[in-house]
């Protein structure tokens, strides 16, 4: 299984990007898929997770209302709709999936089994 993260780049304060996640396979659809974020000198962290058939979704409270997660099964990929976007998001963003979600999805690193390379996404103020 490949994952792989596109759409990342620099945008004014304000402004808004989609990062798409592409992966590889025929068993997306039994996947959970998370978004997860990384800033120069700080930890990942979770950003948002979607469940296999997108009918629940999860934030951070940092990008509630302003992210929106989103999934098309017959595109094997999920999408993050980032708008109003803060200097304070500037991170690489990592996709991630969990085959064997047991809640419908995951907030945290360890379920998901496989990663993203990451996309790099600046906010410049």
């Amino acid at each position: 299984v490949q994952l792989q993260a596109s759409g990342g780049g620099l945008v004014q304060a304000g402004g808004s990007l989609r990062l798409s996640c592409v992966v590889s396979g025929r068993t997306f659809s039994s996947y959970a898929m998370g978004w997860f974020r990384q800033a120069p000198g700080k930890e990942r962290e979770f950003v948002a997770a979607i469940n296999r058939s997108g009918s629940s979704t999860w934030y951070t409270d940092s990008v509630k209302g302003r992210f929106t997660i989103s999934r098309d099964n017959a595109k094997n990929t999920v999408y993050l709709q980032m708008n109003s976007l803060k200097p304070e998001d500037t991170a690489v963003y990592y996709c991630a999936a969990d085959e064997r979600p047991r809640y419908g999805y995951s907030v945290t690193e360890a379920p998901y089994d496989y990663w993203g390379q990451g996309t790099l996404v600046t906010v410049s103020s």
